[in-house]
Formats: C-alpha cells, structure tokens, sequence
C-alpha cells in the first residue's frame, strides 16, 4: 500500500519540510550522536537531523519513498545510510542515542506491543526515543493518519509501554498542520520524548 501512495504521489507526499515539533525542540539534536529514523518515508526527519551534524540511519519499506530520501540528502549536501526494509527485516540489535518514529501509527495494538518492544531495543542505554503521532481525536477530525482509533496514541498508553522511562516531553495538543498533501489541516497530535533508563 503504501509504496503504490508514494510512486503515485509525482512529488514529496509529506512536503519536504520536518514535522514541526521537531523545529520546536531542538534540544532533541545531539549532533556527531547516532539516530535511526523508522519507517522514515521520504526523509524530511531523518535529512533535517544529518543536517544538524546527526550520524543518521533510516529505513523504510517503500523503495520510492528511500529514492526520495536520497535525493533530498544529497539536494541538502548531506549524507546519511538508507535502507529498504519491511519492519520485520530490521536488525532491532543496533542500537542507537535516538531513535525517533514520526506518524508509526500502521500497526493495531496487538502487534503495536512488539512494534514499541523493537524501539526499545534499538535504544542504548540513557538514550532518548522520540514518538510523534495522532491521537484518537484525530479520526473525528479526519485530515491524515489512520481512521482506526485504535492504531493511535494515548499519554496513558505511552507512560505504560514505556514505564520506568524518564519522560523529557509528554504533551497532546491540537494544531494546523501543512505537510504535504498527507497531513493538512487541523489535527490532534501527540509528542512523547523519554531516555532508556542505564543499565545498572
């Protein structure tokens, strides 16, 4: 599905610019630090951060979309490892300070359990996860993400999937989002920004 979305699309689906929230913090660079991008798309995250001086890895399962990415790298005279990769394909062994999952929300909640499971994984210790997605009010609203409620995010679900993390950011909000013809309009969103605690 979703390669068909982004090779019909004759240009970036989600614009080119990063999500706003993370204009916003931009304590979250950690620059010569190593991150990896999930499911990254078309790579105006994953770019914004190799910008920033990031060692950036990202991967997503649409060819089309990696193409993307790579060209909006080398247009921004960066450069950072892109991979072609279904979820289940990726060595969640390499671990990385940030990882971040921007708009992830694919997955119902049964197998959302082992999507947030592989993200701690790749996370090394004291390093930070970055989450940004749609809430439930989203659906009512209707201008990008899933139409199932139940494939989007909570606070209350965050603070239990990953308890014992130190939480930096945790905030649901609404606000006019333009990226691309994807997300466009008003929309509830959600950031949640935690380190893995240190071994020990």
């Amino acid at each position: 599905m979703w390669e068909d979305r982004y090779r019909e699309a004759d240009n970036y689906l989600f614009g080119q610019s990063p999500a706003q929230f993370l204009t916003e913090n931009p304590w979250l660079l950690m620059p010569g630090k190593r991150a990896l991008f999930v499911s990254d798309g078309e790579g105006r995250n994953s770019v914004a951060f190799a910008q920033a001086g990031m060692d950036v890895t990202a991967f997503d399962l649409s060819p089309t979309a990696v193409g993307r990415a790579q060209a909006l790298a080398a247009q921004a005279g960066v450069t950072m490892a892109t991979h072609v990769a279904a979820w289940d394909d990726w060595d969640w062994t390499q671990q990385f300070d940030l990882v971040a999952g921007i708009f992830i929300q694919f997955m119902p909640p049964a197998q959302r359990v082992g999507q947030f499971r592989d993200l701690a994984r790749a996370v090394r210790p004291g390093g930070r996860l970055v989450l940004h997605g749609y809430t439930p009010k989203q659906v009512e609203l209707g201008t990008g993400g899933p139409s199932n409620p139940e494939r989007l995010y909570t606070e209350a679900l965050l603070l239990e999937a990953f308890s014992g993390w130190e939480v930096e950011r945790l905030a649901a909000y609404e606000r006019d989002v333009q990226e691309g013809r994807g997300h466009s309009g008003r929309s509830a969103l959600i950031d949640f920004v935690a380190r893995k605690p240190k071994a020990g």
